[in-house]
Parts: C-alpha cells; sequence; structure tokens
C-alpha cells in the first residue's frame, strides 16, 4: 500500500508516519520503480500498535520499548508490565492533580457574584498575590 493508503487505514498523517520512520519506530518501506514508499501489513500493524500507545498516554519511548519487547514473542512480559503500571501510576498521579485542580476551580467559581470585573474573585485569584497591577 502508499503512503497515502497506510494513513488513511490508521487515521495517521502521511507526515507522522514518515517522522515515525525517521526516529525508527517504524522500519523503511520497500520502494517502487518510480521510488515510491510501499507499505505491508507489518507496518500496518506496527503503526496501529504506535497508535493505540499512544492513544493510551504512553511516551514515544515507552512505545519503542513496548515494541522492541513485541518483537520478542517468547521473551517473558514481566518488563511489559513494569512499564504499564509506570505509566497506570502516572496516569494516576494526573488524575489526582487534576481532581485537586477541579476543586479548586470550583471553589473559585463559587465565589464569584457575578459583579464588576473590579470585585471579581476568579481574576483575584489569578492575579499574583491577589492583586491587579
Amino acid at each position: 500500500m502508499t503512503i497515502g493508503d497506510l494513513a488513511a487505514a490508521t487515521n495517521t498523517s502521511v507526515e507522522t508516519i514518515r517522522w515515525y520512520e525517521k526516529v525508527n519506530l517504524l522500519p523503511a518501506p520497500a520502494r517502487s520503480a518510480g521510488n515510491y514508499r510501499l507499505y505491508g501489513t507489518e507496518h500496518l500493524r506496527r503503526l496501529g500498535f504506535i497508535r493505540r500507545g499512544r492513544d493510551l498516554g504512553f511516551t514515544l519511548d515507552q512505545v519503542r520499548e513496548l515494541l522492541a519487547l513485541a518483537d520478542d514473542r517468547k521473551r517473558s512480559c514481566t518488563e511489559v508490565d513494569t512499564i504499564a503500571r509506570a505509566h497506570l501510576a502516572e496516569v494516576e498521579r494526573k488524575l489526582s492533580d487534576l481532581t485537586r485542580l477541579a476543586h479548586e476551580l470550583r471553589d473559585v467559581i463559587g465565589q464569584c457574584g457575578c459583579g464588576s470585573v473590579a470585585d471579581c474573585r476568579i481574576i483575584e485569584a489569578l492575579s499574583p498575590h491577589g492583586e491587579l497591577s
């Protein structure tokens, strides 16, 4: 398949596919007589894996490690589990931070009397030391 076909099949931009090749996440494809990239099912599978990993929030380095582990099918999945658990811990930390942020925003919004901007508690809370200069 062409790069356009691969892009359409995986909902990935052509530029992103080229970049994944450049950073060695995708192997270089074969070339046609006219020097067009020709992708096979392995590229489709690998790009799908990369996309799903990114959708789940894994970093490119984590995806790279997971791909290397996936390429060795007889290997223990202990390292895969370690990477996934570390990522889960990071996701849970971020969720905790976002939950605290949501509570803080609700408190600030709840203090808004919808009067003038000069008396706005939201503006005051966003300003350094609670004062506008």
